[in-house]
């Protein structure tokens, strides 16, 4: 408990009363009067602000919080007592997420509960902590605060982004996916698979009309293909040391989880199979391409715990590995690093190898500190060192991937903030294009 600004300065009445005690004595038993008025004025008002049992709060947030982005989390108080209370409400995030948590203040009526919310933005996948709840209330003469502690710690763990794959699904509902930044899901006309019958249209191709159906209801009738289903979408993640290293606040590793994972739930969603696999030194985790939206469970739960590793990767191993597990034609999509040296070299020779019977792509992130360091106009030394390591940096980048391209790999160079996106547009393309 402490006391107000109003108690203070009705205390502070007595202090010239004191200081006149000098000349007129009774006046220091006006002054001690004045106290026990006061004094009994803050006993009463502590009383009558009621104890802890008078309010009840809680938390509210998703058990799974997603990683990277904005996560709300809502407070409630519930005023138990007859008379409105005036609160304010502060609660004990864990430490390791920004956040714009402060110290909110509410008026509560009687029997009434108040809603209340800010939002945190984790930056590390893992199990954290929420601490306890604070109130702080004032009694109805204004004159004291009373505060209390709430027991409500309670876990939380942090998966990959789930919040992008919520909006999906919504947009996908509304069919809103260009505020997502997504083309067209489905392109009529192309692929292999049948999708309906239709009249004929003036810009239809002749190879298009169904003779058959045009006999029977003697106008031209075109038939209507989708793309093919089905099919097999394989992400493979290198682990490996380059992974680590940040762009902005966020690991590399942390974006390509992030956009796997929503790859994973678009491609079971358009009735593709999906699989994985990750590699540093060694292959880590295998998941075989499977339908449906368990698997994009079962890719959830392995990606929770997956870290970086301070290794080279080994990508003849690895594209070994699955080039023996894996016959059937499918997407390969190889979320790696591309910082130059020989293993590179190993990376698109082996890559090139994987062509032959599947559809590669390499994903690789480009990080904007080094884009803008090769900008910048050098005004000293260091300044200049770093123009000339980024730039040999972006140099040796570029040519890698003109080395992958030649050898008919696709490839796809996209910041770190764009990356789930610009995934996904790829995979719709190549679907739509009919390349699988």
């Amino acid at each position: 408990m402490y006391i107000t600004l109003r108690a203070v300065l009705l205390l502070l009445v007595a202090t010239p009363l004191l200081m006149a005690t000098t000349w007129l004595p009774l006046l220091f038993w006006v002054a001690v009067a004045w106290l026990l008025l006061v004094a009994g004025l803050l006993l009463a008002d502590w009383r009558l602000a009621g104890g802890p049992a008078r309010f009840d709060m809680g938390r509210i947030h998703d058990q799974r919080l997603s990683l990277g982005v904005e996560n709300g989390v809502q407070l409630w108080v519930e005023n138990r007592g007859n008379r409105t209370a005036h609160v304010a409400v502060r609660d004990e995030p864990p430490v390791a997420f920004p956040t714009d948590a402060s110290v909110m203040q509410a008026e509560v009526g009687p029997r009434k509960r108040w809603l209340g919310g800010y939002h945190v933005r984790p930056l590390r996948r893992g199990n954290y902590h929420f601490g306890d709840l604070n109130l702080r209330w004032r009694g109805p003469l204004g004159l004291v605060v009373r505060q209390a502690r709430y027991g409500r710690a309670a876990p939380v763990k942090v998966y990959p982004n789930l919040l992008d794959v919520r909006r999906y699904d919504l947009l996908l509902r509304r069919n809103r996916l260009q505020e997502l930044g997504l083309r067209s899901v489905r392109r009529y006309g192309q692929g292999a698979e049948f999708e309906r019958l239709r009249e004929y249209l003036p810009d239809d191709e002749y190879r298009r009309i169904n003779w058959k159906a045009t006999a029977r209801r003697h106008r031209p009738i075109t038939v209507e293909y989708q793309t093919e289903r089905s099919q097999n979408v394989i992400s493979v993640i290198d682990v490996g040391r380059m992974m680590q290293s940040p762009v902005a606040d966020m690991a590399k590793l942390d974006y390509v989880i992030n956009a796997v994972l929503l790859l994973a739930y678009v491609a079971t969603g358009n009735g593709d199979k999906v699989g994985m696999m990750s590699f540093a030194g060694d292959v880590r985790q295998y998941l075989s391409p499977r339908q449906g939206r368990g698997q994009f469970y079962r890719m959830l739960e392995l990606l929770y715990a997956a870290e970086a590793e301070p290794l080279e990767p080994d990508y003849q191993r690895a594209l070994t590995y699955l080039n023996h597990r894996q016959r059937k034609r499918s997407l390969v999509v190889l979320f790696t690093d591309i910082s130059g040296g020989a293993g590179v070299d190993a990376m698109i020779a082996n890559v090139s190898l994987l062509a032959r019977h599947s559809l590669p792509l390499v994903v690789t992130i480009s990080d904007p500190a080094v884009v803008a360091a090769a900008q910048q106009t050098p005004s000293d030394s260091l300044g200049a060192y770093q123009r000339a390591a980024a730039t040999q940096l972006l140099d040796e980048r570029r040519l890698a991937l003109e080395r992958l391209q030649r050898n008919g790999v696709l490839v796809l160079d996209t910041p770190a903030n764009q990356l789930s996106i610009a995934v996904i547009n790829r995979y719709l393309a190549l679907k739509a294009r009919t390349q699988l």
